[in-house]
């Protein structure tokens, strides 16, 4: 009723009356005698209607007979395709605020769903008198504002081109065809129903809401049938809804489906685009049919206009009452839950699908999802991989077990280290502390002390002052460790042979040259730790890939080719030493530390040959673990090797502590 009031205000001059305003005589059906579907009022103004709303079974057109005797029999009379029209009519009538002073009356007609009944039809409104003689005024004024019709678009057509000759308006309250849009072709045509791309809008959103993707298609073969057909399935599809089927079914059959209800109250606002084109606002209802046979509909949401694909969907599932208390599935597969994404099925449509557990690493955190996604660096997928949670930090910590138990050894030998030291302090007088260079015994004794000291900065929360500290002290320490060891073994050398008959080496011999080999040697490493702190030093990070599921706070050695030269240039020092120990093995015991230095050395070596490989194969806080472990190690092999025979002799056989057994040669 509200597009008719719009289209009668915008076409009817109102006429200005003084005094009281109130409407002419109320409405009196009139039936049509000789059309038994004709209804007709007369008033001010006529309104002209064709309806569809009866199936006729029509002879074959005979001129010897009325025309309106064609008609052989009628089916089922459609009444409120007739009684709206009316309703409207008679409530413009009664209320005198709409059209003051003015009545309106109307001449509907019933066209059969026929063109030939709609021309008869046309043709009785465009003629005044009884006999359809248009162009003359055989009787009465009919004085037609306008025709109103809903029919398909054959028909809307139809009636265009007739009553475009004579300059009536055609409002179609129906789906007519966009042919019809053409205001160069059809000036007179005025579409008051809103544009169908609306409703497959709010369509495809009741269906996404309610999770309906397996869908069948049934439309008539009409014009509006094969633009339904044409343009909802790209729609739906484009939205991740599948078409299980589609049916067109004939206009005729609609160191079938006349008794279902299909109902429209909604339009409760109506607005006209740049194309006057209607857009509205439409209402969701939801009709509960009770067991004495009645009906009512209920609101339980609406579809607001904006600006296309994405009109306004509100819906109150809370008011829907379903037959089975549960919604209903429209599924071809059921849904894939997080943690899992899908897959097509081979041959299928694709919302047919399998659902897969996402990969390692991912996670899917809605239903249906159709990929998993990756987890940013520092978090990582929990148990069901539905969402990523932080991953928690992880070191070398006093609170685990290989923590406590390095840091216990590092204590050990710390205290056993100090322990030696201050036990060849006490004996500093004694002939076997004298040999071999007595300060370099303590140099060395103090840099293995430092060295197990050192392990503790690789224990605990990586900062930036023990990452710039533990390899430049690391590889200082044992470089002064190695240095010391490779000067006693030269010392052994130049001692021996300083003791030969003529030799005149002894004046230039002890002090001198085993600092100036320790000060050399050692300095080149620290030259070299320089250069790597001024370049690139090292610094803490967090390594967010060697162990799945943790961070690993460490530090970057910064310059990963300055590690490895410090690293070999410690390697090189060995090897000399190892060397030139080993060379001098066989010299006379009497000054002899060379065996021991050899069998030292080649732990020392052994230890850092297997730990390159090592390092390389572990991850994360293992690879600490295992740093720690060779500094141990190979510290503990060379105060094991050269001072626990020292020791023993010093504690154990004090007899052997002089110095007629120590000037004892071998044969």
């Amino acid at each position: 009723m509200l597009v008719l009031v719009l289209v009668l205000v915008l076409l009817l001059p109102q006429k200005v009356v003084c005094g009281m305003l109130k409407a002419k005589c109320p409405l009196n059906l009139i039936k049509d005698e000789n059309d038994p579907l004709n209804y007709y009022t007369p008033g001010d103004h006529l309104v002209g209607g064709v309806v569809s709303a009866t199936f006729g079974f029509l002879k074959p057109l005979a001129f010897g007979e009325p025309p309106f005797n064609r008609i052989r029999g009628l089916g089922d009379t459609d009444y409120e395709s007739i009684l709206s029209f009316l309703f409207a009519i008679q409530e413009i009538n009664r209320n005198p605020g709409i059209l003051p002073n003015v009545t309106l009356g109307y001449d509907v007609y019933d066209n059969y769903f026929d063109a030939r009944m709609t021309s008869d039809a046309l043709l009785d409104l465009l003629s005044p008198g009884q006999e359809n003689v248009p162009n003359y005024h055989c009787g009465g004024k009919k004085n037609l504002l306008a025709v109103l019709e809903g029919s398909n678009s054959d028909i809307s057509i139809q009636i265009s081109n007739m009553m475009g000759i004579y300059k009536i308006p055609q409002v179609s309250h129906g789906f007519a065809s966009h042919v019809l849009n053409d205001p160069a072709q059809f000036p007179f045509f005025f579409r008051m129903a809103p544009k169908e791309e609306q409703q497959y809008l709010a369509i495809v959103k009741l269906l996404l809401h309610f999770r309906w993707t397996w869908i069948g298609l049934i439309a008539p073969s009409t014009d509006d049938g094969e633009r339904f057909m044409r343009l909802f399935p790209t729609l739906v599809i484009s939205k991740g809804i599948c078409v299980a089927f589609s049916l067109i079914f004939p206009a005729s059959l609609q160191a079938f489906l006349r008794n279902i209800p299909l109902y429209n109250m909604s339009m409760g606002e109506v607005y006209v685009d740049e194309n006057g084109d209607l857009e509205v606002d439409f209402d969701i209802v939801h009709w509960l049919a009770f067991p004495n046979g009645s009906q009512a509909g209920v609101k339980v949401g609406s579809v607001e206009r904006q600006v296309p694909p994405d009109p306004k969907f509100t819906i109150e599932q809370d008011s829907i009452l379903w037959p089975s208390k549960q919604v209903p599935r429209s599924r071809c597969t059921e849904s894939c839950r997080p943690g899992n994404a899908k897959v097509a099925q081979e041959g299928k449509p694709f919302c047919c699908y399998d659902c897969l557990p996402c990969l390692e690493g991912t996670i899917s955190t809605q239903e249906d999802a159709v990929h998993c996604s990756r987890c940013p660096e520092d978090q990582h997928p929990n148990t069901n991989q539905t969402e990523c949670v932080l991953k928690p930090t992880t070191y070398l910590t006093y609170k685990e077990p290989l923590g406590v138990i390095l840091a216990f050894f590092s204590l050990l030998l710390s205290l056993i280290t100090g322990f030696v030291l201050g036990l060849f302090i006490k004996f500093l007088d004694t002939p076997l502390v004298k040999a071999n260079n007595r300060d370099l015994t303590y140099v060395l004794l103090i840099s293995l002390l430092l060295s197990f000291l050192s392990s503790f900065l690789f224990i605990g929360q990586p900062g930036n002052v023990t990452c710039l500290l533990q390899q430049t002290t690391f590889g200082i320490i044992f470089s002064v460790a190695i240095s010391s060891v490779l000067a006693k073994t030269i010392t052994v050398v130049v001692a021996f042979m300083a003791t030969k008959p003529g030799n005149r080496m002894r004046q230039r011999l002890w002090k001198s040259l085993a600092n100036s080999i320790v000060i050399s040697f050692s300095g080149i490493q620290a030259g070299l730790c320089l250069i790597w702190l001024g370049f690139s030093p090292p610094f803490p990070d967090s390594d967010m890939h060697s162990q799945p599921g943790h961070i690993t706070l460490q530090c970057n050695e910064g310059s990963v080719a300055m590690f490895y030269a410090a690293l070999g240039y410690l390697g090189f020092l060995a090897a000399v030493s190892f060397t030139v120990a080993f060379l001098a093995r066989k010299l006379p015991g009497a000054f002899n530390e060379a065996k021991l230095i050899t069998f030292s050395m080649l732990v020392f070596c052994s230890v850092w040959v297997s730990f390159v490989p090592s390092y390389l194969s572990t991850k994360g806080k293992y690879m600490v673990a295992v740093q720690v472990f060779s500094i141990l190690a190979s510290s503990a092999g060379l105060l094991g090797c050269l001072f626990l025979p020292k020791c023993y002799i010093i504690l154990l056989r004090p007899d052997l502590n002089t110095k007629e057994h120590l000037m004892i040669k071998v044969n």
